[in-house]
């Protein structure tokens, strides 16, 4: 079975690789076309060499030729290869005189340029020796069939060596095609087509912009929420706890059961606006957006069930969506500390240092618990690693077996 499948597959490549395949038929014909593709440029330097004092002139004329030269080249290997060279962007049209200057001007010019005076006339050479080679193959593999024509008949060995040779030229033209093939594809990507260096650094700025964008709108939806809850939900929530509390203090009248039933939905209430407070604290607390970070953390600080140790010395406050993942870092952390660490007492410290693309907010974290927190078994620290990546920042974590545990974060102030 494994004899016969390496057998079929060999069949299978041969017949696809064969000189009357698709495959050569493809390649043969991209070659060929390179031909008159590159007529023009082969006239406008067959014109240069014969008139020397008249050069400038073809070649002002190939420059102003290059973007129809260009399409037509996308246009042979999109339509001949599938193959699709990306359009070079440009602001401007191409026949207006700003357009000319940025033409000029432009790098991604040249390179087509380059490309139709060097890459196009080989590729071209390169589509006529395959013609060449498809000809003499063909006319030396059936030399048989009309050599009769010929006046001598006694060269029948010279026939078998012109036959043998012409097969072997047949069954390489297909591949020198295909080499040819390669080359100019490979070129046009370079030169035909946009810096891809530059385009993946614009992609990059674009991608930023708009993640950018995305979490500033983030920010500002947080915020309209915390805004709704304060001012809908836990006003009618304070409200409804006031008239409780007046119900309860004036209808002394009413069996045990029912003033029980007061009592209870009194406590139950208040408990829900100090959850609300905690929850509308947690979006985006007012003091972090009137105050800066210093205070919005002393806050927390204050409300840690341990001893909190904070120290801040940062400057010049950060952008607002930086301000805000930071909070949320420190909140979350002393959370899970509370939770988790089994600590007597936690030191924050939030500075400004320096970095390589400007300068970073950095937050360290550290705590006199337990130790041993693991990322990938616990969603707090999952969390966190996503919320600080969402801005591009960095967080390391260091937790022996015993403690202590030190979380060190990383954000870039100029986001």
């Amino acid at each position: 079975m494994a004899l016969r499948g390496a057998l079929r597959r060999s069949y299978t490549w041969t017949t696809e690789h064969a000189p009357w395949s698709a495959w050569a038929r493809r390649n043969t014909a991209f070659t060929a076309a390179a031909i008159p593709a590159a007529l023009p440029v082969l006239l406008g330097l067959a014109y240069a060499g014969v008139s020397p004092g008249r050069s400038p002139v073809p070649l002002l004329l190939l420059f102003a030729l290059s973007p129809l030269l260009t399409a037509l080249q996308r246009s042979r290997f999109w339509s001949l290869l599938g193959l699709d060279v990306p359009e070079v962007v440009r602001e401007e049209r191409w026949w207006s005189p700003r357009g000319l200057l940025e033409r000029v001007r432009s790098e991604a010019t040249w390179r087509q340029y380059g490309y139709h005076l060097l890459v196009s006339p080989l590729a071209a050479a390169a589509g006529a020796l395959v013609v060449l080679a498809w000809v003499l193959g063909t006319a030396g593999a059936a030399v048989y069939a009309w050599g009769w024509t010929l006046p001598s008949s006694d060269l029948h060995l010279e026939y078998d060596v012109i036959t043998v040779g012409g097969g072997l030229l047949l069954l390489s033209a297909p591949w020198l095609a295909a080499l040819a093939t390669r080359l100019d594809a490979f070129a046009a990507a370079a030169l035909l087509g946009p810096n891809r260096s530059r385009e993946l650094a614009r992609r990059v700025e674009d991608l930023a912009e708009s993640r950018a964008g995305v979490l500033d709108a983030a920010d500002l939806e947080r915020r309209r929420i915390e805004r709704d809850l304060h001012d809908g939900a836990q006003q009618r929530l304070v409200a409804l706890a006031m008239n409780l509390g007046i119900a309860r203090a004036t209808l002394t009248d009413l069996p045990p059961e029912v003033q029980a039933v007061i009592d209870e939905a009194h406590r139950e209430a208040k408990e829900a606006i100090e959850e609300l407070n905690n929850l509308v604290r947690g979006l985006h607390p007012a003091v972090l957006e009137d105050r800066g970070l210093d205070a919005a953390l002393s806050g927390i600080a204050a409300r840690a069930p341990f001893p909190v140790e904070l120290a801040v010395d940062i400057g010049a406050r950060p952008g607002a969506t930086i301000e805000a993942v930071a909070y949320f870092v420190v909140s979350e952390t002393l959370a899970n500390v509370a939770k988790h660490a089994r600590a007597d007492r936690c030191h924050v410290r939030v500075e400004r240092v320096p970095g390589r693309r400007g300068d970073l907010l950095r937050l360290t974290v550290t705590d006199d618990g337990v130790g041993g927190a693991d990322p990938a078994r616990g969603t707090g620290l999952v969390g966190l690693r996503k919320r600080v990546g969402s801005v591009d920042g960095t967080i390391m974590i260091t937790s022996p077996l015993g403690g202590p545990t030190v979380i060190t974060v990383e954000l870039p102030c100029g986001l």
